[in-house]
């Protein structure tokens, strides 16, 4: 197969549409036709999807995608299919039939697509079939569950490595994440034992979004005061915990507002009609701890409000990247009070893991409590902290916004 830029554009508009490629798309698909392990680093909305289905498309056999959540897989298989592209996915609640049926379709070659848990990857009976199976592309996704030192750590990952040395031949690998530091990247590449990969980083900087700390006393009076100013815009208000989900949801039903919960403690069809509710409308705004908007496709969310400090800054801005994914103007705002450090360090404390990962866990925070503190640039913060060198202020913070009005009244003498 020849690969050139030509060819790349030309199966990327039959297959998906595109007259372009985003930034980064065509060097990461160039990279793994090539037989090159890619490590690609795309934000929130930027089209990592395509930089592994587009290649695969190319290629025979099946590509096996190992993602960390069911409501992802799901949304992703049902994405390809309806584009006509045979995809599936398995599920621990599917029954013998369903679970052999999908089996039976990649073995046979109707199935390109195979999305599965890190957990599969240690059941016999799943490996059995992949040694059957022409699994020719492994992609990763959500890829910083890999790390230790990161957010949403997932000790099954760590089978990736020993599930490919079963297989007869050696698949290419692919992995890929929204937000990742140095230090992630590298933990990410010596667990999946990506000799020699090519790291592809597009920057974190989505320039759409507004970011602000508010510091309140009173987080339920500060969120109402927001949401009178945004009334009939599209949000997603994250918690801490499924009390405050509770808590909160309650409180914007009795203030005239179409609000939804989305939290594990509630039954699998109650999650998913209710982020089909949003995604189709019937509600503009969800309430949700951090089991909602992995690989949820909504492009017109205005508004993500952080009810609780994340204990990091990863989940902070993965989560806050899933406003303005059309690339109009939206806000991502979090409601600070000192207690939420205290909460996050008595969480640490009590959890699990080993010292060292409770020592990693703690630095986090620290990172997170300082990006909630400081009054310079906000973004030029986060940033930085993922790696990526920003100079000067970006003018469209809570901290740009502060300043420059402090310099105001300093200049007049008030």
């Amino acid at each position: 197969m020849e690969i050139n830029s030509d060819f790349l554009h030309r199966a990327l508009k039959y297959y998906f549409g595109y007259d372009e490629f985003r930034r980064g798309q065509e060097e990461i698909v160039g990279s793994i036709l090539k037989g090159q392990p890619v490590l690609a680093v795309l934000p929130t909305g930027a089209g990592k999807s395509i930089c592994f289905q587009l290649p695969s498309l190319l290629l025979k056999g099946v590509t096996l995608v190992i993602s960390p959540l069911i409501s992802l897989m799901k949304d992703q298989a049902e994405n390809l299919t309806k584009k006509g592209i045979p995809a599936a996915y398995l599920d621990s609640s599917m029954t013998g039939n369903a679970y052999g049926k999908i089996l039976y379709d990649v073995l046979n070659k109707q199935c390109k697509f195979l999305y599965v848990a890190p957990e599969r990857l240690s059941n016999e009976q799943f490996i059995a079939f992949a040694q059957k199976a022409n699994i020719t592309m492994i992609a990763v996704d959500e890829a910083h569950c890999v790390s230790q030192w990161g957010r949403s750590f997932r000790k099954d990952y760590y089978q990736i490595p020993n599930f490919i040395r079963l297989l007869p031949r050696k698949p290419l690998l692919a992995a890929f994440t929204a937000s990742a530091t140095p230090d992630v990247r590298m933990d990410i590449i010596e667990r999946l034992e990506m000799k020699n990969a090519k790291q592809v980083i597009t920057g974190f900087d989505r320039v759409n979004l507004y970011f602000e700390v508010q510091r309140t006393y009173d987080k339920q009076r500060s969120l109402l005061e927001y949401l009178a100013n945004h009334k009939d815009e599209c949000g997603i208000i994250y918690c801490a915990t499924r009390a405050n989900v509770e808590t909160i949801t309650q409180l914007l039903l009795e203030n005239g507002y179409t609000a939804i919960r989305y939290h594990a403690g509630l039954t699998p069809t109650e999650r998913r009609d209710n982020q089909n509710t949003f995604i189709e409308e019937r509600a503009n705004i969800v309430v949700a701890t951090n089991a909602f908007g992995m690989g949820i496709d909504k492009p017109n969310v205005r508004f993500v409000i952080h009810y609780n400090m994340p204990k990091d800054l990863e989940s902070y801005y993965q989560e806050a990247g899933r406003a303005g994914r059309d690339g109009k103007a939206s806000e991502c705002i979090l409601l600070y009070s000192r207690e939420d450090s205290k909460i996050n360090n008595y969480l640490i404390e009590n959890g699990e893991g080993d010292s060292e990962v409770k020592k990693a866990e703690f630095r986090l925070l620290e990172q997170m409590s300082i990006y909630c503190n400081t009054s310079v640039c906000l973004r030029r913060y986060m940033l930085q902290y993922f790696g990526e060198e920003f100079q000067g202020n970006c003018g469209n913070c809570g901290s740009c916004k502060q300043n420059k009005k402090a310099d105001w009244r300093r200049f007049f003498g008030i």
